[in-house]
């Protein structure tokens, strides 16, 4: 990937697991590579307000050979975006229903006392 692109993304966790990503989501074969000629791609000018530590990135794990110029990559990861998002709506009307069915935490807290 373009690691000098403005929308380019590294974070490590404490598993040393590293995650390499676009923000925009407009590479489908991340971490190996970004789309040849990106429309988004905008190199990174200045880190503002940013605090570097003194370790870099780890290199990229070698790309395996099933990752390939196959168009039908992108279309299946869309696909599998778009079902979450469809669950992520219905869930977040299911929460908001259950809380207005309990009302609100304060109220439940420092309700009268039925004698």
């Amino acid at each position: 990937m373009r690691q000098d692109c403005k929308f380019f993304e590294s974070r490590s966790y404490p598993s040393g697991e590293t995650v390499r990503k676009c923000d925009l989501d407009l590479a489908p074969e991340a971490p190996w590579r970004c789309p040849d000629d990106c429309p988004a791609f905008q190199p990174r000018r200045a880190d503002v307000a940013w605090q570097h530590g003194s370790l870099v990135t780890s290199p990229t794990p070698a790309e395996p050979a099933s990752v390939g110029e196959d168009p039908s990559i992108g279309a299946l990861l869309d696909e599998a975006e778009e079902i979450v998002n469809s669950v992520v709506d219905e869930t977040r009307a299911e929460v908001a229903a259950d809380r207005a069915r309990q009302g609100s935490r304060w109220r439940r807290m420092f309700r009268r006392k039925k004698d």
